[in-house]
């Protein structure tokens, strides 16, 4: 099971101190420059065929951009098994404080994906990933990086679905993980960053 792309995996690791920065660099890799929605808009308005490719790939340019408005929101997390009894939800959008007190039941050995749900509300994002660092008994277990890519704003909420996924099984395996997530992109900039606890189990019931 490879680090990068599971969430939970059955091993031994190294302590990470309580501050450790989840975010993590690549080597050679510059972002590209950036260039406001309205400055790109106003390109060459001339070349109609240009501006219909804008429009089809960015979508119409809001009106009125509200500047109290993140620019991304990251509203929800969900865990999605046809082995689960429904989606197990993680409301992203409340006192993110409180997740911290909640334990979140997964059943080992089933398959799953994870969905992340979030808006772009002003500007072009480049590069979002998820990071999701797993601890148990204070010792990292597991590191998990999602690409999600790059958005442009709209109304509606975007959903990108990691591929399938397999939970650790066995005895060793069972029991109680604290997952550090961030939510980041090219720029590095901390969209949204939580903690959570996960209880892996024989049976959803446990």
């Amino acid at each position: 099971m490879p680090g990068s792309a599971v969430l939970l995996a059955d091993k031994e690791g190294e302590p990470v101190p309580s501050d450790e920065v989840l975010d993590e660099t690549v080597p050679e890799y510059q972002a590209p420059g950036k260039k406001s929605m309205l400055a790109i808009w106003q390109l060459d308005p001339e070349d109609m065929s240009l501006v219909k490719y804008k429009q089809a790939l960015l979508g119409p340019l809001p009106l009125i951009m509200d500047p109290s408005l993140p620019n991304v929101q990251v509203t929800r997390l969900t865990l999605l098994s046809d082995q689960a009894p429904g989606p197990i939800i993680m409301d992203l959008t409340g006192d993110l404080a409180a997740l911290k007190n909640q334990v979140f039941v997964l059943k080992e050995g089933i398959e799953y994906k994870v969905k992340i749900t979030f808006k772009v509300n002003k500007e072009i994002v480049s590069g979002l990933k998820c990071l999701h660092h797993t601890y148990r008994r204070g010792l990292r277990v597991d590191k998990a990086i999602f690409m999600v890519g790059s958005y442009g704003p709209r109304a509606q909420e975007y959903e990108f679905v990691t591929t399938v996924e397999e939970a650790p099984r066995g005895a060793l395996a069972r029991g109680l993980y604290v997952v550090r997530s961030l939510f980041t992109d090219d720029d590095r900039l901390d969209h949204l960053s939580w903690e959570w606890c996960l209880h892996v189990c024989q049976d959803w019931k446990d």
